[in-house]
């Protein structure tokens, strides 16, 4: 199907998307560029490909082709692709792993992406976002995932109902604080075969309310002239560490 208008309804639907709002109501995002597309393609959770017209993928879903004009108008790049897809929002019904990250309140789409990518590659089995953390479905986090989102569970709940249902797992939880606990590398092996690892804002770190419920304080040493490291950085760093 060629589509060539802007007032066509389904194209209409697809430009919706780019708001938050529309996109949890629909349970639908946008996903650009070819390695992105291929991910979600793998994934199942593409429900229509959009090409401009000319292009070609061998998929076996629905597509619409369209004109450059119109892909400029769905997306959101400065440079569009010629290739993106509309996709079904991931399943949130997922039980939590052994080795779990649980972000509060993180606001950054760079540092989301980083931390999923360093999570995928560290062996964290799955992640709880706090409801005050950035849409997962922001098309920056989306494009700085390079498609791990799709890789591993993630969840948006309450972080203390999160904590009291891994306390229930009798998996210990860990806090990361600034200037003060435990340096990750010397967490000796049987520590690291369970956890709960809670990273926070990156401005006021992890809310007080919630360090409380932690069972240790986790703190990578630095030089003194460095006051604090991004919490992407920073994260990254600490699953590393628990990985070894």
């Amino acid at each position: 199907m060629l589509i060539t208008s802007l007032d066509n309804d389904r194209i209409k639907r697809i430009i919706k998307l780019k708001d938050r709002k529309y996109r949890k109501k629909e349970k639908r995002f946008i996903v650009e560029g070819m390695h992105l597309v291929m991910e979600a393609y793998k994934k199942g959770i593409i429900e229509e490909v959009i090409l401009e017209k000319d292009s070609v993928l061998p998929f076996d879903v629905d597509y619409i082709y369209t004109t450059n004009d119109i892909i400029k108008k769905i997306s959101s790049l400065d440079t569009p692709s010629e290739v993106m897809a509309v996709c079904k929002m991931l399943d949130e019904d997922v039980e939590l792993g052994n080795k779990i990250l649980m972000l509060d309140g993180i606001q950054d789409p760079g540092n989301l992406g980083t931390i999923i990518r360093s999570s995928v590659a560290f062996g964290i089995d799955s992640i709880v976002l706090s409801k005050d953390t950035v849409d997962l479905y922001n098309p920056k986090v989306i494009r700085s995932t390079q498609g791990m989102m799709f890789h591993i569970p993630i969840v948006t709940k309450d972080l203390l109902e999160a904590i009291d249902e891994l306390r229930k797992r009798e998996i210990p939880i860990y806090g990361t604080k600034v200037g003060y606990g435990e340096d990750p590398r010397n967490i000796i092996l049987k520590d690291k075969k369970k956890f709960g690892l809670i990273v926070g804002n990156e401005g006021s770190g992890v809310k007080e309310e919630i360090l409380e419920k932690c069972d240790k304080y986790l703190h990578i040493e630095m030089s003194d002239v460095v006051e604090s490291l991004n919490v992407g950085v920073a994260t990254s760093i600490i699953l590393y560490e628990l990985n070894r």
